[in-house]
């Protein structure tokens, strides 16, 4: 008998995959085929948190995964430089969270940015979550201020938390609720801190950032989906120092920054990277202070880095 399930904690080896067994919710773990893992060599995850798969049951009572479903959508990003191929972060949801801290670690513009692309380029809704504002400073404070006007500006919730003050996680929860989400960011943002308070009964393991070079420790291991009390499930993620961006060429970056949609449709020629060519309606914009100086020169980043490769 085949059964249908849901992925929701991957192990590498493992697949922990939640489903429906006579009328009640119950879990069972799986394992994957060699002929899923020869398909796609250029991912390092074939099955994602988040998939759909049909399965089989053994004997021993584990399952064997004979069919993964067409996924609605995913969040990418290529594989650190120590693995070759790209991995699938979450599969199949509704909205995709970039956490990032005022300070410990420090924010980094072209982390979120970066994040943002991937979630225009692959139709995923991107909502961006401030964090560990109790921390800030009053030049924080207006720095804040002001990425918070310019990324709402582009249509981005932006939302500013600390688990000092609940009014923020009550609006963090209601921003969750629901639906289906992941959490993505640096470790020692504090994702699972976040999680814990809104909802305490979770308790995941949180760990201290290092003040000499502000980075976090690890303490997600691998990627889950875990209930929320407000009828939502989030993907919790590992940490991430890098996001690299996948099957994105430089010609096509900028249909990725929404202040440069209509500002490129005045270019003089087709294939206009915006970097250096005359009558490029893009920089036009820029110089005439339409297009914000560090998103600018975020996307020269991301364009260099695109060339690169």
């Amino acid at each position: 008998m085949e059964y249908r399930g849901r992925v929701v904690e991957s192990t590498g080896r493992w697949y922990e995959v939640s489903y429906k067994k006579d009328d009640e919710t119950t879990h069972i773990n799986c394992r994957l085929p060699g002929r899923f893992r020869l398909e796609d060599h250029a991912l390092t995850n074939p099955i994602a948190v988040g998939d759909y798969v049909h399965f089989t049951i053994n004997d021993d009572g584990s399952g064997s995964i004979e069919k993964i479903e067409d996924r609605e959508n995913y969040l990418i990003r290529e594989s650190t430089h120590h693995q070759k191929g790209n991995q699938i972060l979450a599969a199949n949801i509704d909205a995709a969270y970039v956490v990032v801290a005022v300070k410990l670690p420090k924010l980094k513009p072209q982390f979120l940015d970066r994040f943002l692309v991937t979630c225009e380029a692959y139709q995923i809704p991107a909502r961006i979550v401030i964090n560990k504002m109790d921390l800030a400073d009053e030049e924080d404070k207006r720095s804040i201020s002001y990425l918070t006007e310019l990324y709402e500006s582009l249509g981005y919730e932006v939302l500013t938390t600390s688990i000092e003050w609940e009014d923020t996680l009550e609006n963090l929860k209601e921003s969750l609720k629901g639906i289906t989400s992941v959490f993505v960011g640096p470790s020692g943002v504090g994702k699972t801190s976040l999680l814990n308070r809104i909802n305490p009964g979770i308790d995941r393991k949180v760990g201290n950032v290092s003040t000499y070079n502000e980075k976090g420790k690890h303490t997600t291991t691998f990627a889950k989906i875990l209930p929320l009390v407000n009828e939502g499930y989030l993907v919790d993620t590992p940490g991430i120092r890098e996001f690299g961006l996948v099957n994105i060429d430089p010609w096509e970056l900028s249909l990725f920054f929404p202040e440069m949609l209509e500002p490129r449709q005045r270019c003089k020629f087709n294939n206009c990277t915006h970097s250096h060519e005359p009558g490029c309606g893009v920089i036009g914009a820029f110089e005439e202070g339409h297009i914000d100086p560090g998103r600018y020169d975020s996307y020269l980043n991301i364009l260099d880095s695109l060339k690169d490769d």
